[in-house]
């Protein structure tokens, strides 16, 4: 039999190391002792707000005042006034009742999953939900079941199926998939499981901050009809950690029973801090995500004119489908030699025969990277 951990040459993975470059979308590495800057097109730090001066310096303060590290669980001595003001802050930003901090977006999705199921519950989840999602369904003992990707039809003909067998369903979906590129059509999900009346969990890691009225993420206007929304600060906010908000009733469910939480060192006091100057900042200039979305709509059209690739992706997030993993990893190469950090995604995170370069957008973009990038392309053979 073949050890797990044995893995194909060709899908070998190597940490590297890159340094920031001088600016908020360059990264600098070192390849045989010479020194080359890139451009940034892999992060999911969508607005640079993890080398914001303003944001730095109030996660430096805070660690300053309320320690590095939190030393234990929230429920031991680890609870900081800096979680609490962030939870009460995102509450309000959010109109939630409940807000609670994890030092993970991945512990946030299996806590998550954990809370609104157990052994007894079905869970019907979008066929491309995150990793952390997926563990915490398998872990959570409910019985599986995955619809095709933002497929409504293939959704109600599951809910219709289950709900006559089962009163406990919990869907799961993101809100923006992280692969695809691809939102989902929220409204129309949330009245699916209030006509079948069972649960809905939305995990808006890629939206928050950006899509959405005032960067809110797409589950705010369905709130009523939604029981959980999963969040993360490791992306648009350019912190790390995640939340998960919810009625209170639940928030206070998770508190009391959520091992996930239970059994964590709570998140830094520095990145909650952090966290909460970027909130401030999204929150002051509310066409942050807009603006993003332009720049993201104008790189769509200009790689779909040169007419060689199939671009997918709805809003910052664009994918380059290559298929052959090989080829895909020698187009990250070649783009690289061009100046660019432009990361090939191979199965087991995409399916077979869906390789592709995955690109992310970033606010600070001008016109003289797209025009470069798309130089790059052309030339690509």
């Amino acid at each position: 039999t073949m050890d797990k951990f044995q893995t194909p040459k060709n899908r070998i993975r190597k940490l590297r190391v890159l340094s920031l470059g001088d600016k908020p979308h360059e990264f600098k590495t070192s390849v045989k002792n010479i020194d080359t800057t890139l451009v940034d097109l892999s992060s999911n730090d969508y607005f640079g707000l993890s080398r914001d001066r303003d944001v730095i310096n109030a996660a430096h303060e805070t660690s300053l005042n309320e320690g590095l590290g939190s030393g234990s669980s929230r429920f031991i001595s680890g609870s900081r006034p800096i979680h609490k003001l962030l939870e009460s802050n995102l509450g309000k930003w959010l109109n939630q009742d409940s807000v609670l901090l994890f030092p993970s977006g991945y512990q946030a999705n299996i806590a998550a999953i954990q809370a609104l199921t157990d052994k007894n519950s079905i869970i019907i989840a979008d066929r491309l939900i995150h990793n952390s999602l997926l563990v915490g369904a398998k872990a959570s003992g409910a019985k599986l079941i995955r619809f095709l990707h933002n497929n409504l039809k293939d959704l109600e003909n599951k809910l219709s199926k289950y709900s006559i067998i089962n009163n406990s369903i919990l869907v799961v979906v993101e809100s923006l998939y992280s692969m695809e590129g691809s939102i989902a059509p929220i409204e129309k999900i949330t009245k699916l499981c209030k006509k079948y009346n069972c649960k809905l969990l939305v995990d808006e890691a890629h939206a928050l901050g950006i899509l959405g009225n005032k960067g809110k993420g797409l589950s705010y206007p369905f709130l009523d009809s939604i029981s959980m929304v999963s969040g993360t600060f490791g992306k648009a906010f350019g912190s790390g950690g995640a939340f998960l908000a919810s009625n209170e009733k639940i928030g206070e469910m998770l508190i009391q029973s959520s091992s996930p939480f239970r059994y964590t060192t709570a998140l830094s006091p520095s990145l909650a801090a952090g966290a909460l100057k970027s909130l401030q900042k999204i929150k002051k200039n509310q066409y942050l995500g807009s603006d993003l979305l332009k720049i993201s709509k104008r790189w769509k059209k200009e790689i779909e004119h040169i007419g060689k690739y199939e671009v997918i992706g709805d809003a910052h997030i664009l994918s380059l489908i290559i298929g052959d993993e090989d080829k895909t990893m020698m187009m990250q190469k070649f783009l690289e030699d061009k100046g660019f950090l432009a990361v090939g995604i191979r199965p087991p995170t995409v399916p077979a025969g869906k390789s592709r370069i995955r690109l992310t957008i970033r606010s600070s973009f001008n016109t003289n990277i797209l025009k470069n990038f798309i130089s790059a392309l052309k030339a690509y053979k």
